[in-house]
């Protein structure tokens, strides 16, 4: 009876451990996968209305649509128009989320933009299941950006 009792126990303990070490990858996942949905954040020396409508603005000068947000709530959202994608019946489109906050001393505005790649790859036979993908190498973020800033007219 012993010898049951002591395989059960070293069996548990095995387990207890490698629950440890599952825990552990599974937050080194978590931290990888965070950083790579980190946004783009820029402070512009303007209140968070007007950079709200340069925001707008910049976005319409890029190609993309108005989706949701509002000054107020300080949040943009918008998306690219529809493209092909590189195999026959896919599709591509770009979203853009920016959130607006103001500065601790009320006179500037901390903007944060996230893009993300939207692939849904045969859209005829299999609509509505897309992945999306961060964008963390693109220079839209350095576009987006520039044209804002010359926008509110903080660059020439």
């Amino acid at each position: 009876m012993s010898r049951i009792a002591c395989v059960l126990g070293v069996a548990f303990a095995l387990a207890g451990a490698g629950c440890e070490s599952v825990s552990d990858a599974t937050s080194a996942v978590r931290g990888h996968m965070a950083a790579r949905e980190q946004p783009r954040v820029r402070t512009v020396a303007a209140l968070p209305r007007a950079t709200y409508e340069a925001v707008r603005a910049t976005a319409t000068d890029m190609g993309y649509r108005f989706v949701r947000g509002g000054p107020a709530q300080g949040e943009f959202e918008a998306i690219s128009g529809l493209r092909s994608g590189e195999t026959i019946g896919s599709a591509r489109q770009i979203s853009m989320k920016v959130a607006l906050q103001a500065t601790l001393d009320g006179k500037g505005t901390d903007v944060s933009i996230w893009l993300k790649e939207i692939i849904e790859t045969d859209s005829s036979n299999r609509a509505g299941q897309a992945t999306e993908t961060p964008l963390r190498d693109t220079p839209q973020y350095d576009v987006f950006f520039l044209r804002l800033e010359r926008r509110l007219g903080l660059k020439p």
